[in-house]
């Protein structure tokens, strides 16, 4: 069984709640018992998470040297020069680390997205703006640590796209079942 789901802000991509955290967990949407998530989001993300009862399917869809591609649309400060694109779609060194590539691209036009509650803070001088950024590894708040290296820290993020499989228009807390069309499109991208 293939899950995807629309994790809302302030959840955590799992099912049990860590002692003293402030966050919400998975085991308030109803799914079926055997799923687990694959991969995760921070709690502050939102987007597409998948869940399955496949232990393989975490292997194949999320080990960097697959190169299964994560698109993630991040609301950033400011507006990104195409300079500050290109740093963001080239090798990166983070927390001594290196990033491998991504893609880095303005969205234009730039998505009409519900607002968040809570809402993101407003800068009343400083403009923000929504980018597309493609990566095939997924490191621990690497997404915001890019962002913020190019000098555009991260209001909100996204994951749109995981290989073929998109959001979509699920809503934020809905789930369904893979067809075998979707399905298809997430694991031969």
């Amino acid at each position: 069984m293939l899950i995807a789901f629309h994790k809302p802000f302030g959840f955590l991509s799992q099912f049990t709640l860590p002692a003293g955290s402030r966050w919400n967990t998975l085991a308030a949407f109803g799914f079926p018992p055997s799923v687990y998530p694959i991969g995760r989001l921070d709690a502050d993300s939102e987007g597409l998470l998948l869940l399955s009862d496949e232990p393989s399917l975490n292997q194949r869809l999320l080990h960097p040297r697959q190169g299964h591609p994560r698109e993630y649309w991040v609301q950033v400060e400011g507006v990104p020069t195409e300079a500050a694109l290109k740093a963001l779609s080239v090798s990166m060194v983070i927390q001594s680390q290196k990033r491998r590539a991504g893609h880095a691209r303005l969205l234009t036009p730039q998505p009409q997205i519900a607002p968040r509650d809570p809402p993101i803070r407003f800068r009343k001088h400083i403009p923000d703006c929504w980018i597309a950024l493609e990566l095939t590894e997924g490191k621990n708040r690497q997404v915001r640590r890019m962002t913020a290296a190019a000098g555009h820290p991260t209001l909100r993020l996204i994951r749109v796209r995981l290989g073929g499989l998109l959001l979509g228009n699920l809503a934020p807390g809905q789930w369904k079942r893979l067809s075998p069309a979707e399905r298809a499109a997430l694991l031969d991208y």
